[in-house]
């Protein structure tokens, strides 16, 4: 039986990107919400670094993840990283102790 996951991911902005960033991160949301094993996909920017952005995601299983980093919206705003991003993003992938 799949293993349900969480999945924690820190974007940082360039600076001079902010907006144009949040912009291509907020129309992530509507289309992952659809996947096949998408639980939840919420998107946080920090008030006192608006820099910074943390997807926290629930996935039924490794699989749909996977999935998902192949889907052409994910994989059009992989293009983006160079022009948008400080630095790479960083993933934290956990398991819930209580499934």
């Amino acid at each position: 039986m799949p293993q349900q996951i969480t999945v924690i991911a820190n974007i940082n902005a360039k600076p001079d990107k902010i907006q144009e960033t949040k912009k291509v991160l907020l129309g992530l949301i509507e289309p992952t919400r659809t996947e096949q094993g998408c639980i939840n996909y919420d998107l946080h920017q920090d008030p006192q670094n608006p820099a910074a952005f943390v997807f926290y995601e629930n996935w039924t299983s490794r699989e749909a993840l996977d999935t998902h980093l192949e889907t052409p919206h994910l994989i059009d705003f992989k293009s983006k990283f160079d022009d948008l991003l400080a630095n790479e993003i960083q993933i934290a992938i956990f398991h819930p102790l209580d499934n």
